[in-house]
């Protein structure tokens, strides 16, 4: 896919401030003639066949968007008339005109002038300024042959890496399987590694986390190809919110992971030190470290004391690692990889949905999914994903289809919620059922949407336009119990009121008690202590406070009987005759 005209490349980050700025800047962006012109490639594909030298992007350009600008030419000219031309057929949706995307905080999208569009063009994501050539002889090199000259980490000669050989072996139809869903990554991985100048040992690293599943999620709320934990995500800069999860996302999740194992190389200075801290923490790492110190015993990583899991993690590496070396040694056959992308990037400049952007593409949603597995909701928000990821000839045809194309893009749409509502009245809000947005927004049976909460909502004429930027990177949802408010009861503790005893009374647990209290679980009342309970209250009601409005009955109930108790007293002592005292004063 080499075009003969110059193309400038510019290229940002999708955290930097700026991204909606670059995005929504209305280019007109040409398709050449040469790009038309394309040579037949061993596994099918097309690319034109005038390869330009490559250029390594920059140390920070991964997962980079590319927004493609090509110089005029008369060639291009007479082609950019022709995409106009087809693009401004009728349609019911709306036209591909390049809209800028809201700045943060802004309430919607501004329109671009009408008489300028925008043809995306698919590029490598690492290497968005050099050509795709897959005739190239480079191309066709193995990329097997590639992993392996670029291993550089010392070998580990242990029971554990016998175990872990004799494992995969006995296993060839798994390896298979992993092997053929890592291949559609490796080269990806494989660039950007050998960019940092970092040893290939750690291409093969997600065999072991996630068998090269983008969508794998432990038992702990690992996810990820790369197994990120939530909060060391968020510290390597992997948005988590309503509608996306970078830990899934092929290349941010990637980027942050080899930040990290970089960052843990320097700060133990040897690889298998850090990939046992990848695995097992950093912090636990040291405190093995000091405490071998302490013994005067060696800190390498096979002197460590360690959880089973850890100590497995790097003898599995090896594993993998000897069976790549040497296949047919294990009888394992590995499929054929070439050196080329799998996948290439295709910038998205308008809210679509999963589904639309699949059909496009000529994908099944599975397929689709492996490599924009980061998606939450079926809608692709252009402010927070502005890009996704096809393979080659898909890329293309999604290109060309999406010229086309009639009718909305997006279907859905975010919807922020006013204030604390049941799900039945945001539903009529947005209108739409009450189960459809319980369904589509996971919203459990009783629980309320608490007032900030973004939903996603069908797309309407009164909501039109694209998400902002900051929805799209900060939506959340917030929930909360749908109970009926309750009311404070106080009550004279009997002389065998126990925290347990009161508990089982009004039907709350013991904790709650406790709490109310200011008490320990297992505490016994004093006799004639107040307790405080709170119970649910009918719809409607008030309830009650120590200052006013109605008390409770227990206590109610208390001061009856104290109050019949004191007339009583008053009859008998009325009918005592004084006493000698008092007969004395009167």
């Amino acid at each position: 896919m080499t075009c003969p005209a110059h193309a400038k490349v510019i290229q940002r980050r999708p955290s930097e401030g700026t991204r909606s700025a670059l995005i929504g800047a209305v280019f007109s962006v040409l398709m050449l003639a040469g790009c038309a012109t394309s040579t037949p490639y061993p596994n099918g594909s097309s690319a034109s066949s005038t390869p330009k030298p490559a250029s390594p992007a920059p140390a920070d350009s991964i997962g980079s968007v590319p927004v493609v600008v090509a110089s005029p030419s008369p060639v291009a000219s007479s082609v950019a008339s022709a995409v106009a031309s087809a693009a401004s057929s009728p349609a019911s949706g709306p036209e591909l005109v390049s809209t800028p995307l809201a700045a943060p905080n802004a309430a919607a999208p501004a329109a671009a002038p009408a008489d300028e569009r925008v043809v995306v063009v698919p590029v490598d994501p690492l290497r968005a300024d050099a050509p795709i050539d897959l005739a190239d002889k480079a191309a066709t090199v193995d990329l097997w042959s590639r992993v392996r000259s670029g291993f550089q980490m010392p070998d580990l000669e242990t029971d554990l890496v016998r175990n872990r050989e004799q494992w995969y072996a006995s296993r060839p139809d798994y390896v298979q399987r992993m092997t053929e869903r890592g291949g559609r990554y490796l080269f990806h991985i494989i660039e950007e590694v050998q960019r940092r100048g970092m040893p290939t040992e750690l291409a093969l690293l997600p065999f072991i986390e996630s068998a090269f599943n983008p969508q794998a999620m432990s038992s702990a709320k690992a996810s990820g190809m790369w197994q990120f934990m939530p909060m060391t995500g968020k510290h390597f800069s992997l948005k988590q919110n309503v509608f996306r999860d970078d830990r899934r996302d092929v290349l941010a999740s990637t980027r942050a992971a080899l930040d990290y194992l970089g960052k843990l190389h320097k700060m133990f200075g040897d690889w298998h030190l850090a990939l046992a801290a990848y695995n097992w923490g950093e912090g636990s790492v040291q405190r093995a470290i000091k405490r071998n110190q302490a013994e005067g015993l060696p800190t390498d990583y096979l002197s460590l004391r360690m959880p089973e899991e850890t100590r497995y993690y790097v003898p599995k590496l090896q594993a993998v690692k000897n069976i790549v070396a040497k296949p047919d040694a294990f009888g394992i056959t590995l499929p054929s990889l070439r050196n080329h992308p799998y996948f290439l990037s295709v910038p998205i400049a308008r809210d679509i949905d999963v589904d639309t952007a699949s059909k496009l593409a000529g994908l099944a949603m599975d397929e689709f999914k492996t490599l924009n597995p980061q998606m939450n909701k079926p809608v692709i928000l252009a402010a927070g994903t502005p890009q996704v990821l096809l393979p080659y000839d898909n890329a293309n045809l999604f290109v060309r289809r999406l010229a086309t194309h009639k009718g909305p893009l997006a279907t859905w749409t975010a919807w922020v919620a006013p204030k604390t509502l049941h799900p039945s009245a945001a539903a009529r809000e947005v209108g739409m059922s009450e189960s459809s947005l319980r369904e589509i927004n996971r919203i459990p049976a009783r629980m309320l949407v608490k007032a900030g909460s973004t939903l996603l909502v069908p797309r309407s004429a009164q909501r039109i336009t694209d998400v902002s930027e900051q929805i799209a990177d900060n939506a959340t949802m917030s929930l909360a119990p749908d109970v009926p408010p309750l009311k404070r009861v106080a009550l004279r503790a009997g002389k065998r009121d126990t925290v347990a005893s009161v508990a089982r009374r009004y039907k709350v647990s013991p904790a709650q008690v406790a709490s109310w209290n200011k008490v320990a679980a297992s505490a016994k009342f004093k006799p004639g202590s107040t307790v405080v309970v709170f119970v649910p209250q009918k719809r409607g009601g008030k309830a009650s406070t120590a200052k006013g409005g109605k008390r409770s009955k227990a206590v109610a109930s208390a001061r009856s009987s104290k109050s019949k108790s004191s007339r009583k007293s008053s009859n008998n002592s009325s009918n005592k005759r004084p006493s000698k005292a008092v007969r004395k004063r009167r």
